[in-house]
């Protein structure tokens, strides 16, 4: 479980999260939406400390996450918005075994996650390719491998979709389903709900750093207009 306790976040002290309470259980399926500059971004990067909260509290598993930052980002997996600002290394399997090798594992336990993770995102046996040479829903999904190769108990990904072609896109939202059929959470922030709202469990609607509508997706779908997102 993820849960965010009255979090403030500021960028030279303009309140960018103000007071934000929030809880994603274990295995949900939730999209995160709102206007441009509405602290999406900002809230997610506190799930695994990638930010630290100026007042409030973030937890993982019960644990805050300042705690353990190791424990949060192995239960925490984040792909970025534009997939090149996770990548560490210039190959496909290089990059995806940066995360486990961080952990610690065993070399057999990393090459069987690394594996395993390519093979989901229909990248087996590409490993070797350097990473700049792909295309741009190629790079997509080896960002994802890498979160993958984690196991985290949940996915958090900054619009995922943006800028795929359709095959890329669906081959994504194929493959998130998967993983939350298998218990995954996941967390997707989204300005574009068409590929995503039947997956998901709940849509938390933010604006002006807040919480503005909670609930599952029919409930609020008449009242997307209201916040400057368009309904599916």
């Amino acid at each position: 479980m993820i849960e965010t306790r009255a979090l403030e976040h500021s960028y030279d002290d303009e309140p960018v999260l103000d007071g934000v309470d929030l809880t994603v259980a274990d295995g949900e399926f939730l999209l995160l939406v709102g206007p441009n500059g509405a602290g999406k971004t900002t809230l997610v990067r506190h799930f695994n400390g990638l930010l630290a909260p100026d007042a409030g509290a973030v937890l993982v598993d019960g644990q805050p996450v300042a705690d353990d930052l190791v424990a949060a980002r192995a239960a925490v997996a984040m792909v970025f918005q534009d997939p090149r600002d996770g990548f560490v290394a210039a190959t496909v399997r290089g990059d995806v075994a940066f995360g486990p090798e961080n952990l610690g594992l065993p070399h057999a336990e990393i090459d069987r996650r690394v594996d395993e993770a390519l093979e989901a995102v229909r990248m087996a046996g590409r490993g070797e390719e350097r990473i700049d040479q792909l295309s741009g829903g190629e790079q997509a999904r080896v960002a994802i491998a890498g979160a993958l190769a984690m196991e985290p108990s949940h996915l958090v990904l900054d619009e995922p979709l943006a800028g795929l072609d359709h095959p890329a896109r669906t081959a994504v939202v194929d493959r998130l389903a998967a993983l939350n059929e298998s218990g995954t959470g996941v967390v997707v922030v989204t300005h574009d709900l068409r590929d995503v709202a039947e997956l998901a469990d709940r849509v938390v609607v933010m604006r002006d750093g807040a919480v503005a509508l909670d609930g599952p997706p029919d409930a609020v779908r008449d009242r997307l207009l209201e916040f400057d997102v368009r309904p599916w």
